[in-house]
């Protein structure tokens, strides 16, 4: 199974198990598509799915946008997802989607018991209801349609349910159907024909009694809900069981049975936490989980990072929940992660038979006998079994109870992916408190009063303690302890890196980080060092790759540290191959780390900078095969992103870009290093629209080669400099900037400079054209394209080419456009298709002749729009967008113009919130739409 629909929405990619997608409502948009798989969904319904009939002016942006990070996590999935003229599609294997799964098996399931084959047809429903893991879409928006989806299936589910029990009853196996039925009755109490069918069940397992408490609990119902009486199904039901039991009440009246003596019943619960709050979800999942309907007998295994109130939970779940357990609560503490080692099982098993009732001198000696008397001790019994602080998979084996109807809840900080895999552990990974329970925590600690008073200081306070149960105490506790201290005296403490753990271990009983170090005392050695070494990235994520350079060495063992980091919950995973920390296990590894030599820190740095280089030259390339060529690294990584064409490029990017401009910026970075970066950002900057974002970035780097004092690298940073400017429509300045370029290599000779000249001159010439000297222009554009022939530079010339047709289109000469833009893609390899592709054909679609055939020129238009939305380069598909809608004007198609301009306008706001700017574009967009309000369209 790939996509599960039948519970909350998951999505399983490689071997690493079924996560969340991130979002409600791109999973809705997954959940839809996948139950329509190969069919088309439109937009429009995707819509109605996220906002019923009231989507906002930015829906349909909303839903590419998820489309677009669908594609990104569907990518190594059976499944692609495609895009038609009015919504999109989802191909792949129907067997990898448990909605359309239980369809099939339940279909297959039908054929059989027509057959005649009735134990081959429980078989295929039993293992369809196995599909089920609680209320189908489970967190999904509350629209009208994902009632309408949930309706669908869960009357498919019930429908099953009848025909599976229906089946066990004919086998005269109906009580082994009565849990299953029961619960259906829980959740639909006024379904006649479930209350009849539970009714036989009951009888035919021998309890009558039982079947009559179930008729009569929904003849009340009927009555009260509905004003009705109990229909012929019902009224049947009850006949059976009234004839049967009088036909045989005098053999039962003659052989009483013996009443066993009841077993110790124990009641083990654990105090409960005095401070707990909310966990409202956690708390209705831990409920179904352990409930009568869950959908196997396995345990339920609650991980999550330390501090982060998994016990706590735990324990006031069990409080609440102790009554559906009638043979009573079982509690070990397995000490996991003591510094003097974990509960031994054999131990913990004897203190289990001695609570069940066993004396003392009949607790037989080793592990295996014990674990055998308490599988028999525990069989048939409703037991709640809390194991807390589990170490591993090995320890819990034996400690688990025998049946279906107990219920065994482990606690680790570990994910232990043993125990998930043989035992079937439903699985629930703990997060840290939502803000609102985080202020409810620190309010119940510090009286809402002190609360009100500093509300904006309150929030800040529960940021900096990753809004972890046991930061929060311990912080409360210091104002507690302080009641003349204001809220934010405290968090300006906090606030300090530098001393925040220790403000956050006062306590030596009670420390935010104590039990990081107990947890940290148990990882190998390379799992130790990428903690360690990951301090030296200030990213929040980190991927294998980058983890591969830190620690350089290749991906494998980068896969196996991140894998050990994050099953210990030092590591959260976001999104596919990414993880994150939080604030404080970045602060712990950063006290590691300043524990290693001067020496060792630099070396990390320098090898983080040299990977990046290599990789954002591996990644422009999609963008911009001709950039520039800094040198090799002299740390050079042994993996590179898997980019392979420019989106995924893109992707990667928009997830990096924090971390690279953050070392860019950095003083402690190699000066050397710092310029080539921000260099070799700037094609992947201009593909993902984030201009003022460049500009920074070009900024810092032209100061760090001038501290270079290398003129060819300070001239390559202007001209950076320069090409972001233009895309911020700043062109004097941009003007201004590039003659500084040329000046800075008049007088330099090497590849160097007569690259960066060529390049500065082209740049030039466009910008000329722009401000409207149309002579000029065409001067300097040829002379950039006259320098590159004479330098013999493949690549630069592809660029004076490139701009020279974009100045033969601005000047008017349509002819000469088509020409030079034809010329530049000739040179470059025909694949991979790069952003300078796309930029020639939009200049020869913009400069096709008034003469061409319509359909000829669609098709120009159409297949390059395609190849746009394909890459994800938004500014060139605005522009694309826009340049069609005039040669749509231009050919007295007038009714298609307006809902091209209203795309082109969409995306043209897009790219100003990416950028930072309100464009010229946009602007004339608006008053060509009479859509001027005096609004920015930012502030939408």
């Amino acid at each position: 199974m790939r996509i599960r629909l039948l519970g909350p929405v998951e999505l399983r990619v490689g071997a690493d198990g079924f996560a969340s997608v991130a979002g409600a409502q791109r999973r809705a948009v997954l959940a839809l598509l996948a139950l329509r798989l190969g069919h088309l969904v439109t937009v429009d319904q995707l819509c109605e799915l996220l906002w019923d009939e009231q989507p906002p002016a930015s829906a349909r942006a909303a839903v590419q946008g998820h489309v677009a990070a669908l594609r990104k996590v569907l990518a190594d999935t059976p499944f692609e997802l495609c895009t038609r003229d009015s919504g999109y599609l989802l191909a792949g294997p129907a067997d990898a989607v448990d909605a359309l799964r239980f369809e099939e098996l339940t279909a297959a399931a039908e054929e059989r018991a027509a057959s005649g084959a009735r134990t081959a047809a429980v078989a295929l429903l039993e293992e369809a209801l196995r599909l089920w893991r609680g209320e189908a879409l489970a967190d999904l928006p509350d629209t009208p349609l994902r009632a309408a989806a949930v309706d669908r299936l869960e009357r498919s589910r019930t429908a099953a349910l009848l025909r599976w029990a229906g089946l066990r009853l004919g086998q005269g196996a109906g009580a082994s159907a009565v849990p299953l039925l029961e619960q259906g009755v829980r959740a639909d109490g006024l379904r006649e024909e479930l209350v009849a069918l539970l009714m036989r069940c009951l009888h035919q397992a021998g309890r009558s009694a039982e079947a009559l408490t179930a008729y009569h609990r929904a003849r009340v119902r009927l009555d009260e809900e509905l004003g009705i009486h109990p229909g012929p199904a019902l009224r049947a039901a009850l006949a059976e069981v009234l004839a049967d039991d009088r036909a045989t009440e005098p053999a039962a009246a003659a052989a009483p049975v013996p009443v066993p003596t009841p077993a110790r019943v124990p009641r083990q619960l654990p105090r409960r936490h005095p401070d707990f709050v909310g966990r409202v979800t956690d708390l209705a999942r831990l409920d179904r989980a352990c409930g009568p309907g869950r959908a196997g007998d396995g345990p339920v295994l609650v991980v999550g990072p330390a501090g982060v109130g998994k016990s706590a939970l735990v324990t006031a779940w069990a409080h609440r929940a102790a009554g559906r357990f009638p043979d009573g609560v079982l509690h070990a503490g397995l000490r996991g992660l003591d510094p003097d080692g974990p509960a031994r099982p054999e131990d913990v098993l004897a203190g289990f038979l001695r609570a069940l009732g066993v004396p003392e001198a009949d607790v037989p000696a080793g592990r295996p006998a014990r674990a055998a008397l308490y599988r028999e001790r525990t069989g048939g019994r409703r037991l709640l079994v809390l194991l807390d602080d589990a170490a591993d998979a090995e320890q819990v084996a034996d400690l688990l109870p025998e049946g279906p109807e107990s219920t065994a809840v482990v606690i680790s900080r570990c994910s232990l992916e043993g125990l998930v895999a043989l035992d079937g552990a439903a699985l629930l990974r703990l997060a840290a408190l939502p803000e609102d329970d985080a202020l409810q925590l620190l309010e119940r600690a510090l009286t809402p009063e002190r609360l009100r008073a500093e509300p904006e200081a309150a929030a800040r306070l529960a940021g900096l303690c990753d809004r972890l149960p046991l930061a929060l105490r311990i912080a409360a506790a210091r104002l507690a302890d302080r009641p003349d201290w204001a809220i934010a005296e405290l968090v300006a403490e906090l606030a300090d890196e530098r001393t925040r753990l220790a403000v956050l271990d006062a306590d030596g009983t009670l420390s935010a980080t104590g039990s990081i170090h107990l947890t940290y005392r148990r990882l190998s050695d390379s799992a130790a060092g990428l903690l360690t070494a990951l301090a030296a990235h200030p990213g929040r994520e980190v991927d294998a790759p980058a983890s591969a350079a830190l620690l350089a060495g290749d991906t494998a063992a980068a896969h196996r540290a991140i894998g050990e980091l994050a099953s210990h919950h030092l590591l959260t995973a976001t999104s596919p191959g990414r993880h994150a920390r939080t604030d404080l296990v970045r602060l712990f590894g950063a006290e590691r780390l300043a524990e290693r030599p001067g020496e060792h820190r630099r070396l990390l740095r320098e090898r983080l900078a040299d990977y990046y280089l290599a990789a954002l030259q591996h990644c422009g390339f999609y963008l911009d095969p001709g950039q520039e060529e800094t040198g090799p690294p002299v740390h050079p990584p042994r993996a590179l992103p898997a980019a392979a064409d420019i989106r995924t490029a893109l992707d990667w990017f928009d997830a990096e870009e924090p971390a690279i401009s953050a070392l860019v910026a950095d003083p402690d970075t190699d000066p050397a290093r710092a310029w080539r970066l921000a260099l070799t950002c700037g094609s992947l900057y201009y593909g993902a629209g984030r201009f003022t974002d460049w500009l920074g970035s070009a900024r810092l780097g032209l100061a760090a080669a001038e501290r270079c004092g290398d003129p060819v690298a300070v001239a390559l940073l202007l001209h950076c400099r320069a090409q972001a400017l233009v895309a911020l429509e700043r062109r004097p300045e941009a003007a201004e900037t590039t003659r500084r370029a040329v000046a800075a290599v008049e007088s330099v000779a090497g590849p160097g400079a007569e690259s960066v000249r060529v390049r500065a001159l082209a740049t030039l010439a466009l910008v000329t054209a722009m401000l409207g000297n149309s002579a000029e222009a065409t001067r300097l554009a040829a002379r950039a394209t006259s320098l590159a022939l004479e330098y013999g530079n493949r690549r630069r010339l592809v660029d004076a080419k490139v701009h020279q047709g974009w100045v033969s289109l601005a000047v008017g000469d349509r002819e000469g456009a088509q020409r030079h833009s034809r010329e530049a893609r000739e040179l470059l390899p025909a694949t991979p298709v790069t952003q300078v592709h796309l930029w020639s054909l939009l200049t020869e679609a913009q400069a096709l002749p008034p003469t061409v055939r319509g359909d000829t020129a669609d098709l120009a238009w159409h297949r390059l729009l395609a190849a746009c939305e394909e890459a994800g380069l938004l500014y060139l598909h605005a522009i694309t967008e826009q340049s069609y809608a005039a040669h749509l004007s231009a050919h007295g198609r007038g009714p298609e113009v307006a809902g091209r301009l209203r795309t082109a306008l969409d995306r043209f706001r897009s790219v100003d919130r990416q950028a930072g700017y309100l464009s010229e574009f946009t602007i004339g967009l608006e008053e060509a739409l009479d859509l001027r309000t005096g609004r920015r369209p930012t502030d939408d």
